[in-house]
């Protein structure tokens, strides 16, 4: 992937400079730090959309595993005809119980500083529907023992994901009926961006190229992270480069692929401009990073304003002053369509059936609804006082944490 982006003034080559050499390696630093790497969440929400009909209720499992006594008896009695089939789907019960399980682990010293975060917490979201953290069911997560990763989820659930995302609440030429193939659960299903979108206005654009691109990250890691060998003395991750391929590769996809991976290109553009502008929220003498470690929180604030101000270098920034620029009715009707297409999108990410699928899912759709907050925030932003509240904008610390976390994955 080379060359120019559309709708930007800005083109691969020079993000992957400022990326790779300057920004990456700090911002790798700040997310292993503890502020950073415990995410609250709830795993148990139920699905709003449709009834959840999977196999079973294994409640740390990451695809939807299947108990023997709810496998169908003629299968389980061993027939010659069923045997392989029974055989093959209790492997991948057990196989997806144990790549999926979310490890809740916390140290002691880690709990300790938990209870002080929610202090810091307050609400006023508006591009995602957030979890309620005080519920009993939401608890917190370290991500580094959770990695985004192969869990196995595949198959029609996942497909089920993605198509109701892509159908129901990506904005698209009405016309269009785009195949639809569900064998591979994962696999791509896409509108080709460049004759079909040509009647369409840069926000819908936008908004479609932004859930491809989160799309396109989600599978690169799923590839990059891949169970390549499972024996009893080792477990080996790494890339795999056919599952890329298959997702990828310009030949395979019919000239899609490439598609994909620059409207990957654009979510991180969209992400790093709202890095760029909620500088001074972060600025602001009163506003920590508190874990109860005053002199590595101080760092940590160093380091995150560090990232911040870089952000800001960035010489080709996306103008976000493109989206909703015409008639001022039809812009404010169209931002609010916006903003409940992408809560929608949010409320899916609780009928993921794979509970480390989910986790990362709902971060990083929280992590680019946040970043939306900030771009259609500029003005209050701008009005913050250097000290005392932030009045009119405020991130809680979910959405602090979402919000980098979102961009590390990019």
């Amino acid at each position: 992937v080379t060359g120019h982006l559309d709708d930007c003034t800005c083109d691969v080559e020079t993000i992957d400079a400022f990326n790779n050499y300057k920004l990456f390696p700090r911002l790798n630093e700040l997310l292993e730090s503890d502020y950073f790497r415990y995410y609250k969440v709830n795993l148990k929400k139920p699905c709003p959309f449709w009834n959840d009909n999977s196999h079973c209720g294994v409640r740390d499992c990451a695809v939807k595993p299947c108990p023997s006594d709810e496998v169908p008896d003629g299968i389980r009695s061993g027939s010659y005809k069923y045997s392989e089939a029974a055989n093959n789907l209790a492997e991948e019960c057990e196989e997806a119980k144990r790549l999926g399980a979310v490890d809740g682990s916390l140290s002691k010293e880690t709990q300790q500083a938990v209870l002080q975060w929610t202090r810091h917490d307050d609400s006023s979201d508006s591009f995602c529907e957030a979890d309620d953290i005080y519920s009993p069911d939401a608890e917190y997560v370290d991500l580094l023992l959770n990695p985004e990763r192969y869990t196995g989820y595949k198959g029609p659930d996942a497909w089920k994901i993605w198509n109701s995302i892509y159908e129901e609440n990506c904005f698209k030429p009405q016309n269009v009926k785009r195949p639809l193939a569900s064998g591979r659960g994962e696999s791509f299903i896409y509108l080709s961006n460049a004759h079909v979108f040509s009647g369409v206005c840069v926000e819908k654009r936008a908004f479609y190229k932004l859930i491809s691109g989160l799309h396109a990250s989600i599978n690169i890691h799923l590839s990059a992270r891949y169970l390549l060998q499972d024996t009893w003395s080792e477990k080996k991750w790494g890339p795999n480069v056919t599952e890329f391929q298959q997702r990828f590769d310009e030949v395979i996809t019919r000239g899609e692929g490439p598609r994909r991976l620059k409207n990957l290109y654009f979510l991180y553009l969209i992400e790093l401009r709202a890095l760029s502008k909620v500088l001074p929220f972060f600025e602001r003498p009163g506003f920590q990073l508190y874990t109860g470690n005053k002199s590595h929180d101080v760092e940590m604030k160093n380091l995150l304003l560090e990232i911040l101000h870089l952000a800001k270098s960035f010489p080709l920034h996306f103008n976000e002053n493109s989206l909703f620029a015409g008639n001022k009715k039809e812009a404010a009707k169209l931002k609010e369509e916006f903003r409940l297409h992408f809560k929608n999108i949010s409320k899916i990410m609780d009928c993921v059936g794979c509970f480390k699928c989910r986790l990362w899912g709902k971060l990083q759709t929280q992590g680019l609804g946040t970043a939306l907050k900030i771009l259609f925030s500029e003005n209050l932003i701008e009005k913050i006082p250097e000290s005392g509240p932030s009045y009119g904008f405020q991130l809680t610390r979910q959405e602090i944490v979402a919000l980098f976390n979102a961009f590390g994955r990019l």
